[in-house]
């Protein structure tokens, strides 16, 4: 039985709730999993798996505004970024020795390296986008990632992919093996059929504060005078509570895998951040979406562009966003197909595993 770190990045849930179908397989084949994590990621991980063995690992303590520059703001953090992946390094080393750690599996952190023991990065940004200086963005990164054994990338390799740029544009890393599509939901699991007592608009709120309660206001502020039934899904891990704010809105703090998947599909359309993980669920399930990226965050900011000019998902800016412009909008636009090969990432693990023999 080999013993595996699995240890998603605390930027949001997207990086956490990907690594659950990783975990899941993993179980599967009889692995011992230990799950490194803090904050909402690690209470996320926690319910979907309570019976694992969990170290609390800190991310990199990164601060976003709520006003003015994304871009500027990540830039002046880069020390403090880098001074995380040292810490990550040394926190690693220790861990490795107390739980005698065969192998990891890093989603996005990239300090969880070790010459002692075979190491797997995560990650669908091999191009980061940027305002300035994507080049040398570049080499830094593809720096990083040569410091693993694999580099996983959950997309496909084709013209028919999701990630676009992040992932095509520039030269890849030697190590690296796209895996196909990660998502914790499976559309073979329910038939997909709506449910017309359920939700015409299910909002999923996402991604790191402030701008996640920000967005969270404006959409409340709107929502009751839509005349649509909605169900609003705050993100927030820490409570457990369901509350009618108005006739037709209801809103919950978190819902597990199972529970989320049940109201996607019982949804007429789902609004949220273009968080890769979360394109990565709704292309899986072949749902209509409208997506508002996080404000300054170049990623989600492409990806929302990338679907919009395909016309398979609405976008709008934060700062522009009106939901029932949104919503008419969004009848022009196709939705995600749902015709995905979902088991390309199991044979990356088997054969990651075989090599651990």
């Amino acid at each position: 039985m080999k013993k595996i770190l699995v240890a998603p990045l605390d930027w949001g849930l997207g990086h956490a709730a990907r690594c659950i179908p990783v975990i899941r397989y993993l179980i599967e084949k009889k692995c011992e999993v230990v799950i490194g994590a803090e904050g909402r990621p690690l209470q996320l991980l926690q319910k979907e798996f309570p019976a694992l063995d969990f170290a609390v690992m800190p991310g990199y303590s990164i601060s976003y505004p709520k006003n003015g520059s994304m871009v500027l703001k990540m830039a002046s953090q880069i020390p403090k970024i880098l001074s995380g992946i040292k810490r990550e390094q040394e926190q690693l080393k220790k861990i490795i020795k107390e739980k005698k750690i065969d192998a990891v599996i890093s989603d996005n952190r990239f300090g969880l390296w070790s010459k002692e023991i075979p190491c797997v990065l995560i990650t669908h940004q091999l191009m980061i986008k940027s305002p300035f200086g994507e080049k040398f963005i570049h080499h830094l990164n593809a720096k990083y990632i040569s410091k693993y054994a694999e580099c996983w990338v959950p997309d496909f390799e084709t013209k028919n992919n999701l990630s676009g740029d992040l992932s095509h544009e520039f030269p890849l890393p030697e190590n690296t093996k796209f895996i196909g599509i990660l998502s914790r939901f499976s559309a073979s699991n329910e038939k997909r059929v709506l449910d017309s007592a359920r939700n015409d608009i299910l909002i999923i709120l996402s991604g790191p504060e402030p701008q996640r309660t920000v967005f969270e206001k404006i959409i409340i502020e709107q929502a009751s005078f839509i005349g649509k039934k909605i169900l609003i899904v705050q993100g927030i891990t820490e409570k457990n509570e369901r509350k009618k704010l108005s006739e037709n809105v209801e809103r919950v703090s978190h819902m597990t895998s199972d529970e989320l998947q049940k109201e996607i599909l019982a949804s007429e359309v789902v609004l949220s951040r273009p968080g890769y993980s979360t394109v990565m669920d709704l292309a899986v399930l072949g749902k209509k979406a409208i997506f508002v990226p996080t404000p300054g965050q170049t990623e989600q900011e492409y990806l929302a562009e990338y679907f919009m000019k395909k016309k398979i998902a609405y976008s709008v800016s934060q700062r522009a966003f009106n939901l029932k412009t949104a919503i008419m909008e969004s009848e022009t636009y196709s939705g995600f197909s749902s015709e995905l090969n979902m088991d390309e990432y199991k044979k990356a693990i088997d054969v990651f595993l075989s090599s651990l023999c």
